[in-house]
């Protein structure tokens, strides 16, 4: 991989030189190995062409400063300008932005944003992807965790270049996909465990099914459920504003009252 970096105090001039897209900042345009055509980017391309630009197989680069097209590198061969200050030969990426840092992950086969692996990330070879090395202890690995579609979207999220994140259960998700779906459910949608802190809530509907017994009638009536949190059963009291499962309190009571899992967040360029 041929990367280089160009000084914090020439950062700033060199990216005003930058050209590019709305999708990246760079002063290349790469041809598409299928249809030959030029394109600033493989979002450029796919938004009017009727197939994918497969970025890996990226055999050559046009300037976008002098219009020299030539096999892709990092310096262009007629003007001798640095086409970007990142570029990762393996996967024909181009990057200018100096706002974030970027690096190549061997083992995920993709560019992915952070410092790099021992710095700020490790790649985890059950989860089969790059976390942060702050939970690398204490995440919960489930095989192949990204390599899936998003529950809400539908995108693959292996390779996308929205933000993903970790749900307390495990199960991964898009952000901004989490951030609406969680506006009108407290569960995962795939797995159907709580996914965050409804301590308050409940605590709020338990003195509602206090305040409203049920008719005498119903005061012996039992009720058989399955835990989603758990995955206990258990008979419990019936009540029509809910039932509550008594083996997943008592796990709950050894945990902390702020038993919000930290949300694990990677990016793909």
């Amino acid at each position: 991989m041929e990367q280089a970096h160009i000084d914090d105090t020439d950062a700033e001039e060199f990216e005003e030189a930058c050209l590019g897209c709305r999708h990246y900042k760079r002063n290349v345009k790469l041809q598409c190995y299928a249809c030959k055509k030029w394109y600033t980017c493989r979002f450029c391309h796919d938004e009017v062409e009727d197939h994918h630009l497969d970025r890996p197989k990226t055999e050559n680069m046009l300037c976008m400063l002098c219009g020299h097209a030539q096999p892709a590198t990092q310096f262009c061969r007629q003007c001798g300008e640095q086409s970007s200050q990142y570029y990762c030969n393996i996967c024909k990426l181009w990057d200018n932005d100096t706002s974030k840092s970027i690096y190549h992950c061997n083992d995920c086969g993709i560019c992915r944003i952070g410092q790099g692996l021992g710095k700020d990330f490790f790649h985890c070879k059950t989860c089969c992807v790059c976390l942060p090395i702050s939970i690398e202890n204490t995440h919960r690995c489930i095989e192949r965790s990204t390599q899936c579609d998003c529950p809400i979207c539908g995108d693959y999220m292996f390779t996308s270049p929205e933000t993903v994140v970790f749900m307390r259960c495990g199960h991964s998700i898009h952000q901004k996909c989490l951030s609406e779906y969680s506006k009108n459910s407290y569960r995962c949608p795939i797995c159907s465990k709580t996914i965050t802190n409804m301590e308050s809530t409940f605590r709020n509907l338990d003195r509602t099914i206090q305040s409203q017994p049920m008719p005498a009638e119903f005061n012996d009536t039992k009720a058989l459920i399955y835990c989603n949190d758990c995955g206990a059963k258990s008979v419990v009291r019936y009540h029509w504003l809910g039932l509550r499962c008594d083996i997943s309190d008592d796990d709950n009571d050894d945990e902390d009252d702020d038993d919000e899992e930290k949300i694990d967040i990677f990016g793909h360029r």
